[in-house]
């Protein structure tokens, strides 16, 4: 997913940067608030954001330019909402782009925009929407994880397709090529993404189950049996 430095054209470079940034500061402003009102949140925002480093850096060659690998974004949009990964997933390409070489700075703002943004709404919009309709809390999980990972690599092959028009199909014909590439590599580690979220998420019911239910995440229990779920944000 990473676009690697300098791959983009500085037109488009400059305008999924401009498109990205409000995102970027609508959830700093999430992420103090979040911080303000509940400093307990602090470790599981670190964590939210280790596993997305960790899971992003896994990093597989895929299209030239580009490349596969997890992204990790499902877990934080879940516990924390989609303007707060916004902010994670920034910081992790960020320091992705000056440590490991991996994306770029002038390619930052397309590479949050996929992954930082798109993913983790697309994700967050499944599990909610399954929640609603009764769906078992491990199987929503799983979704949204999977959604989060393959809707960045939709997104990064249109940003791609647009750069790189195909000289006979334009638009159309790129995107076709840079999507079934991407197929290849990115449904199974969806898939992967998915499955490991969700052994993620059985760990964090045991270990912090309170601060999922203030979350909205899991359900309150114990007393005169199982109470409602605790209000969605």
């Amino acid at each position: 997913m990473h676009i690697a430095e300098g791959f983009l054209p500085p037109l488009h470079a400059v305008a999924w940067g401009a498109a990205s940034a409000p995102f970027v500061v609508h959830g700093v402003r999430a992420l103090t608030r979040e911080v303000k009102a509940h400093p307990e949140s602090t470790l599981l925002l670190g964590a939210s954001g280790a596993f997305t480093f960790v899971l992003s850096a896994l990093k597989i060659p895929s299209v030239t330019g580009s490349c596969s690998h997890p992204t990790g974004t499902g877990l934080g949009a879940i516990l924390f909402r989609p303007p707060i990964m916004a902010v994670l997933g920034t910081i992790t390409l960020l320091f992705q782009a000056l440590l490991l070489a991996h994306g770029g700075l002038t390619t930052l703002g397309a590479n949050v925009f996929s992954m930082a943004i798109a993913g983790p709404w697309a994700g967050y919009a499944v599990y909610r929407l399954l929640r609603k309709s009764g769906a078992p809390l491990m199987v929503t999980v799983f979704l949204g994880a999977f959604f989060a990972d393959l809707v960045t690599y939709c997104v990064t092959s249109v940003q791609l397709a647009l750069a790189f028009p195909d000289p006979g199909s334009g638009f159309l014909g790129a995107l076709e090529k840079f999507a079934g590439i991407f197929a290849l590599t990115q449904i199974p580690l969806a898939v992967s993404e998915g499955l490991l979220t969700v052994l993620v998420m059985r760990l964090l019911m045991q270990s912090s189950r309170s601060d999922l239910v203030r979350l909205g995440v899991a359900k309150l229990t114990g007393g005169a049996g199982a109470q409602q779920e605790a209000t969605a944000r």
